[in-house]
């Protein structure tokens, strides 16, 4: 269990009016820097932490250095039936996820299913966001997205493609099925939130530029961060296992295999780049994204489908629990407690990444005292 006793919580409102004031100053319209304060401010209402706040100086670094282009717009470039390529032309990530899912969600009423790939965009934050709009409109919603290659594939210790997510979100009661999960052990993000609080890492989740498993997340952000230099060849690099760990024991050839299943969605489909090819020069991202929605009444009649997809979560969480543990969860249980909490009682946010946050703060002329508030214990 991480200890967050050095966190200190602030109020969700006023942490999501900074967000959406630091996007305008950055040159962004009001209902633009809404929609991409909603992403990231969603992250933490879900409680995941790596793609929250944490996250909120990502995004003024990509524009400052070119990355990200704020007035770039997303273009349909292929439209057929039910499938469509969008060109994010190096747009913000949020924007052009919000805008492919729509679009799939749209095709869905349809024709019954809609699928658009993205090409030539950058980081959108938590895959869920996405797959949460199509169940909020009565729909099946999966998101995809792939990443800067810092995942090694199995029996590898060159990084050959991203933490690729995926999700899946189905309506339910009392709260959707909501799966959303790296491909990797870890997120990227999460290994920075573990070096910034001194967290150590458990065996099989890092190897160093040696191939050699090693449990210090500062390993990682010198592989991250020494990515561009000469001594540090694409073949000694190292980086994050897939999503089962080091070797087949556990299954990390399906977290392996799970990972180029999101890339030739995203990429490939989209005659985008694949992992390799992302983030390779300072001003680029070129990530690729893949939505999906279903309209699944289609099966049969929606309010039974509901009834029987609620009946059945109900009985894994009714399932006996292992010893030791009070409770079994269905995925969407943490994320639906973790909202009703952070709207209660504000969100965490650790010391470094207030630092982090603050510096951009003033660079832009923002009094961050005025928006991050401590809620009372």
């Amino acid at each position: 269990m991480q200890d967050k006793s050095h966190y200190t919580r602030y109020n969700y409102k006023k942490l999501y009016e900074l967000a959406v004031e630091m996007f305008i100053r950055y040159g962004f319209s009001r209902e633009d820097s809404e929609k991409v304060a909603d992403v990231i401010l969603t992250s933490d209402r879900f409680g995941v932490e790596s793609h929250g706040v944490n996250r909120l100086t990502l995004y003024p670094f990509g524009i400052d250095i070119g990355r990200i282009k704020v007035d770039a717009k997303p273009e349909v470039v292929e439209d057929r039936l039910s499938m469509a390529v969008i060109d994010a032309h190096d747009g913000m990530g949020q924007l052009a996820g919000i805008q492919g899912m729509q679009l799939a969600i749209d095709k869905a009423k349809k024709y019954g299913v809609g699928m658009v790939s993205v090409r030539n965009s950058n980081h959108f934050g938590i895959a869920g966001y996405y797959s949460m709009m199509a169940a909020k409109q009565g729909l099946m919603g999966v998101s995809m997205t792939n990443a800067e290659a810092l995942v090694v594939p199995t029996y590898a210790r060159e990084p050959m493609f991203g933490t690729n997510p995926i999700a899946v979100t189905i309506p339910a009661d009392p709260h959707p099925f909501h799966m959303d999960f790296a491909t990797s052990v870890m997120t990227c993000g999460k290994m920075e939130v573990y070096a910034k609080i001194g967290h150590e890492l458990q065996p099989g989740m890092l190897v160093d530029e040696t191939g050699t498993t090693c449990l210090d997340p500062n390993v990682f952000l010198r592989i991250r961060d020494n990515k561009s230099n000469p001594a540090y060849t694409e073949k000694t690099r190292g980086g994050i296992m897939p999503m089962g760990g080091e070797g087949m024991l556990f299954g990390g050839h399906k977290g392996y295999g799970l990972a180029l299943l999101v890339d030739i969605m995203c990429a490939v489909m989209s005659h985008g780049a694949v992992s390799k090819g992302v983030r390779v020069t300072k001003d680029k991202e070129k990530c690729c994204h893949f939505f999906a929605a279903i309209d699944y009444s289609l099966f049969g009649d929606r309010e039974e489908t509901n009834r029987r997809l609620s009946e059945y979560l109900q009985s894994m969480r009714d399932a006996e629990p292992a010893e030791g543990q009070s409770r079994v969860y269905v995925h969407g249980d943490k994320e639906a407690d973790a909202e009703k909490d952070v709207l209660a009682h504000g969100v965490g946010i650790n010391p470094a990444t207030y630092a982090e946050i603050e510096k951009y703060c003033v660079k832009k002329g923002i009094n961050i005292k005025d928006y991050l508030i401590p809620e009372e214990a």
